[in-house]
């Protein structure tokens, strides 16, 4: 649950980031691309944490404790934007999108300082980076992930709400601040061929970000009917196996036409 309004020690947090304790286990990451389907680019690559021997996001995330949670988030940070300044064409925008944890951050100006360090140190322009978020329990203190997405926009990050339409992630976060994206979830993509209901959601969504200005990306795409449908609703960006599987530590091939 997100932190209230009552002070608190932000040292504390950003101590246990400076400390040289190690966390209990190891990971890496995964690339999964993000695709400009009318343009036929690599849009960005979303970075999924993943076991060093390639084991699951579940089983890395299931060892993470309300402790650990502030270093795993920061370490996720630094792992996937080195691997970002090694992997990713350096004459292209292509974007890098880290998921973070609303309660894992403190002071939103404080706890990016690793992250633009590390930025800096391997030579990885902050303008390509996004920063995603969805919460799995209601967030009791929106003000606070307002904050977090004001400075990071402030700083000339990309911000994106995932998994839009699942769980939390929805309305109740658009009335209190706007990113710059939302991904939409893919229980709402699945089956949207045949459903007229899912196709009048994806409606809705799209007349709503575009009086936001927000641009909309839907994820977990599987079929060419799927990216069909959603093509011709006003949709241009695009994720999911139909263009191509996670890669570990690695960018993978991409299918950009059929």
């Amino acid at each position: 649950m997100i932190r209230s309004e009552t002070p608190v020690d932000t040292r504390s947090g950003c101590q246990g980031c400076r400390t040289s304790d190690r966390l209990p286990f190891e990971f890496t990451m995964a690339f999964h691309p993000i695709v400009d389907i009318d343009r036929e680019i690599v849009w960005g690559y979303e970075a999924l944490v993943r076991g060093t021997e390639g084991q699951s996001a579940w089983q890395i995330l299931s060892q993470v404790d309300e402790d650990s949670q502030y270093k795993f988030d920061q370490a996720c940070r630094v792992k996937a934007i080195e691997l970002a300044g090694r992997l990713f064409p350096k004459t292209e925008e292509t974007r890098l999108s880290i998921n973070f944890m609303p309660n894992a951050v403190y002071e939103p100006s404080a706890c990016i300082r690793t992250s633009l360090e590390t930025a800096r140190r391997v030579g990885f322009d902050t303008r390509r980076i996004m920063f995603e978020f969805t919460e799995n329990e209601r967030m009791s203190d929106t003000k606070h992930v307002a904050r977090i997405i004001a400075e990071y926009k402030r700083l000339g990050f990309i911000t994106a709400i995932d998994d839009f339409g699942a769980g939390h992630a929805g309305l109740n976060l658009l009335a209190n601040f706007q990113t710059d994206l939302i991904k939409i979830d893919m229980e709402i993509v699945r089956g949207i061929t045949d459903s007229s209901a899912r196709q009048a959601i994806i409606a809705g969504i799209l007349v709503m970000a575009r009086a936001l200005g927000i641009t909309i990306i839907a994820e977990g795409i599987e079929t060419e009917a799927e990216l069909s449908t959603l093509r011709a609703a006003g949709i241009s960006l695009f994720q999911g196996f139909l263009f191509a599987r996670p890669a570990l530590e690695d960018l993978p091939a991409v299918a950009l036409s059929s």
